[in-house]
């Protein structure tokens, strides 16, 4: 997959794809349809697919900076697309010239002008352009007197519920990690690279890859989790997300605590994958008290891989 990081770097290779626009926060089960849907329009038409997504996310940018919770950092997005075989991702910067372009200005200048759109599918709620005055119906108009064909996916709903990425949120922050499983339809995910820390579990007894997480973070608590390396290799693990408050608080980390791993992981990107959450992050009066919880919180991440037969992976 081709990244085309704003719209000076269309080249007319990118031009004449069919497209479609989003967040993908979470890339769950509805993202899949949506870019399933996109990728047998774009084989029928004998075009590329292109997927079109904002950085910061609009609801980031108008927040002002009120903290939102994000699913998924960018990169981990695009690995998503490009998994999934999407051909091109276009990435705009959204500040206030996008915020401020009416919508008939986002498809003349954008989708006609800039890119050449052969056809476009979104989802069914789709808003854009200034005030979010841009629909579906003003999209089949222009489609008519443009040339480019407009689909809707309709809605993705499991148990009677649409598949959102707020809904995803919603189990995440209560730890509900089955509901989040059947959102994504594979485990939630988190990967970043792992930095030095001070060094504190291995002291404990327990060394931690530690990586560096967004405040607010899209889980918190201690996990039983799966941990996979840049060489391809998983292994189970019990992981922290939060603020550490027994030793002082601060930054948000993942300390990551792998089972049966002897090894240095700094620099490393590692892919954590959150299977059952074991308890919430609590302080501990002492360090001693906090060595005793990690020991039981071990012993039960072992019986959880024992029971779904993952020991030794």
């Amino acid at each position: 997959m081709e990244c085309i990081r704003g719209l000076y770097n269309v080249r007319p290779r990118h031009r004449g794809a069919v497209v479609t626009i989003g967040n993908f926060d979470g890339f769950h089960r509805g993202h899949r349809q949506l870019v399933g849907l996109l990728k047998a329009r774009a084989r029928t038409h004998d075009a590329p697919s292109l997927v079109m997504l904002f950085e910061p996310q609009p609801r980031e940018y108008f927040a002002r900076g009120e903290a939102r919770i994000r699913l998924m950092r960018l990169s981990a997005k695009l690995a998503s697309l490009a998994e999934a075989g999407v051909d091109y991702a276009m990435v705009l910067r959204f500040d206030a010239r996008l915020a401020t372009l009416p919508a008939p200005d986002f498809i003349e200048n954008i989708l006609v002008g800039a890119l050449g759109a052969r056809g476009l599918i979104i989802g069914d709620d789709f808003r854009f352009g200034a005030g979010r005055a841009g629909d579906f119906a003003m999209l089949k108009a222009a489609g008519g007197r443009h040339g480019f064909f407009v689909e809707s996916t309709g809605t993705l709903s499991e148990t009677g519920h649409r598949v959102s990425s707020t809904r995803l949120r919603q189990a995440l922050a209560c730890g509900d990690m089955r509901e989040a499983e059947r959102l994504i339809g594979a485990p939630y995910h988190y990967a970043g690279r792992v930095v030095a820390g001070d060094a504190r579990g291995r002291l404990l007894g327990f060394p931690t890859a530690n990586i560096l997480m967004p405040d607010p973070p899209p889980v918190a608590g201690v996990f039983a989790v799966t941990a996979r390396t840049q060489d391809g290799r998983v292994y189970a693990g019990i992981a922290n997300a939060g603020r550490r408050p027994t030793v002082g608080g601060g930054r948000v980390w993942l300390e990551v605590h792998l089972l049966d791993f002897a090894g240095d992981l700094y620099g490393q990107r590692l892919q954590v994958g959150f299977l059952e959450r074991l308890r919430e992050e609590q302080r501990f009066p002492s360090l001693e008290a906090l060595t005793a919880q990690i020991s039981r919180d071990r012993a039960c991440a072992h019986t959880f891989f024992a029971s779904r037969g993952m020991m030794g992976s």
